[in-house]
């Protein structure tokens, strides 16, 4: 289900640039690309052995010294960016500098470590007629996805309660160490932007959170736990738990991702694979209709969201660029995550309800033209 409702057509006709070496690009982005049919004609990361290595791996064509060593090189229609988010925006500056830039960019999830960077980044992006979407690419696994079209087909009536319980240890990379946030922008913001997939854009949220006992660096938020509140009345909640029991100090383990849907006509429940990585692990989904006499529905897949639903998100902004459309997770629309994490983490902090703002960027397709100076007025978050 990771490439359904999508129709790539001539898929080796795009011109694809990659920035990254490490485990996101090797182990994810290029195995899904590859089972998609789709090949990257260049690479370039700070580690240039690292990029050779690579290359030689998935048949890249050139490696390049640097991201505008790439772009000179190539004309090309998108750049696939998957390095650390601190270092993320200022290489899309750079590609936006550049009198060769492309058609398209894919950046990683967070888009930027703060709503004001994020916002420039997005404007920067729309001035420079630059396509930009966001990998949240838990919309493309299969189990979110089918549960999209059980909701977009009416068959859960309308939502009432959405949950997602995750009881998993990641492993924190170096750069995690000394930011703003941790779980939230890291973990949490993968399920918030769930979330706002299935039911839309919440109203109010309230949030508490807790450091984890094991990681050993400072930081704010560990363990999360949140609720948000739909105008609609349905409501959502996630128990975002990177500590998990002792399972690492002698405990045994119970370790996954649980999530269910509660509708006025239906009910879904489903696993998420992806603790189970490196096994291949595909997520599942369960559902039952009122129509359906109390059986249950079980489809299953081979794909997994590690790496399948990898393709996903590129494939989502290579349509966009065919058709001259918006992409389905553009960097406009990624905002209004970014604003969800941010009100996450306030309402944690001040320990109240908040109510996420993005401000007025977020309300112009990127495909307008306009001088949008005028609209970056960095409006933050009011709180009810």
């Amino acid at each position: 289900m990771s490439g359904e409702g999508l129709s790539l057509s001539e898929a080796e006709r795009w011109s694809i640039g990659v920035v990254g070496a490490g485990f996101i690009m090797r182990d994810c982005h290029l195995p899904a690309y590859k089972n998609a049919g789709i090949f990257p004609r260049a690479i370039t990361s700070r580690r240039p052995e690292q990029a050779r290595a690579v290359a030689d791996r998935y048949a890249i064509e050139q490696v390049n010294s640097s991201v505008e060593a790439m772009l000179d090189a190539h004309r090309l229609d998108v750049v696939d960016i998957a390095v650390p988010p601190p270092a993320q925006t200022a290489i899309i500056r750079r590609i936006l500098q550049h009198p060769r830039r492309p058609r398209g960019i894919l950046a990683q999830k967070p888009l930027a470590m703060s709503l004001d960077e994020a916002r420039d980044v997005v404007l920067a992006c729309r001035k420079a007629k630059v396509a930009l979407q966001v990998n949240q690419n838990m919309r493309y696994d299969q189990s979110v996805r089918g549960l999209k079209r059980l909701l977009d087909d009416g068959l859960m009536g309308d939502p009432v309660l959405a949950t997602i319980e995750m009881r998993a240890i990641p492993h924190w990379m170096p750069w995690a160490e000394g930011g703003r946030s941790l779980a939230t922008y890291i973990m949490s913001i993968h399920h918030l932007d769930t979330f706002r997939y299935w039911l839309g854009e919440p109203a109010r949220v309230m949030a508490s959170t807790r450091k984890d006992p094991r990681t050993k660096f400072d930081h704010f938020d560990g363990i999360n736990l949140y609720i948000l509140e739909f105008d609609s009345g349905a409501r959502a909640s996630a128990w975002d738990d990177v500590w998990a029991g002792p399972a690492r100090e002698g405990a045994g383990s119970d370790i996954g991702i649980r999530w269910r849907f509660e509708g006025t006509r239906g009910l879904a429940r489903g696993t998420i694979g992806w603790p189970g990585w490196p096994e291949r692990v595909p997520s599942t989904l369960d559902y039952t209709t009122v129509d359906d006499g109390g059986a249950w529905h079980r489809p299953r897949w081979p794909e997994a969201w590690f790496p399948d639903a990898f393709a996903g998100p590129m494939i989502g902004l290579l349509n966009a660029l065919e058709k001259g459309e918006e992409p389905d997770i553009s960097g406009r629309d990624n905002l209004r995550t970014i604003a969800l994490c941010e009100a996450v983490l306030r309402s944690a902090k001040e320990h109240r309800v908040t109510v996420p703002r993005v401000g007025s960027v977020a309300a112009q397709p990127d495909s307008e033209s306009e001088d949008d100076e005028h609209e970056h007025e960095h409006e933050h978050e009011h709180d009810s």
